[in-house]
């Protein structure tokens, strides 16, 4: 016969069971979702599939007869876990996907340096990584390089001038410069209102 303690944990624990053996409430397909929904909705099915994680690490052993089993059926709900831990890894990758479809079909107009640019929010992205402070490195190399200016002598021992030739249009420079630092915080601000409005394309 059980305790009243292992009677009301076996009781307590088996609900629980019950409940998973329920199809989970995370799949959204066929449902309109935005952009910044679909995002969110991966972050959260992250959380979930790391909470079962740590359940399965728990409860996929125990020493018997020491021990008692959390319980009625630990193996069973050890497998039921890893079903819907597989389960919720098929979301996201069917979230991610089509969260890339939709970043490569749908374009977004942006204004950097005085000029609309139009590109697909996959290219914005990529802009967004890295490319736009490779653009600032360089730009960044375009410099004086230290020489000196003034009366040197050349290898005939002669006294010559020197003068400094630029390779760049220095204001050309300082104006790309400003365009390429400031457009990371550009393209943030307009794909956060573009997340927010645009379907999800599944």
């Amino acid at each position: 016969m059980q305790s009243g303690l292992e009677s009301q944990r076996y009781g307590t624990t088996l609900t629980a069971s019950m409940e998973l053996q329920n199809k989970p409430k995370f799949f959204t397909k066929g449902l309109s979702m935005k952009l910044i929904e679909a995002m969110k909705q991966i972050k959260d099915l992250m959380r979930k599939a790391e909470d079962l994680r740590t359940k399965i690490a728990k409860y996929c052993a125990y020493q018997s007869p020491v021990e008692s089993p959390t319980y009625p059926d630990q193996k069973g709900q050890v497998s039921l876990w890893l079903q819907s831990h597989s389960d919720i890894l098929k979301e996201i990758l069917r979230l991610r996907v089509a969260i890339q479809r939709t970043n490569l079909n749908t374009n977004v107009a942006i204004e950097l340096g005085g000029k609309t640019v139009t590109k697909s929010i996959a290219e914005w992205i990529h802009r967004r990584r890295d490319l736009a402070k490779l653009e600032v490195a360089a730009w960044q190399q375009l410099t004086n390089k230290g020489l000196r200016t003034g009366k040197m002598k050349n290898t005939q021992d002669e006294i010559v001038q020197i003068t400094l030739e630029l390779c760049y249009d220095p204001t050309e420079k300082d104006r790309n410069l400003d365009m390429y630092l400031s457009e990371p915080s550009t393209i943030d601000g307009r794909l956060e209102v573009i997340n927010a409005v645009t379907d999800l394309l599944e």
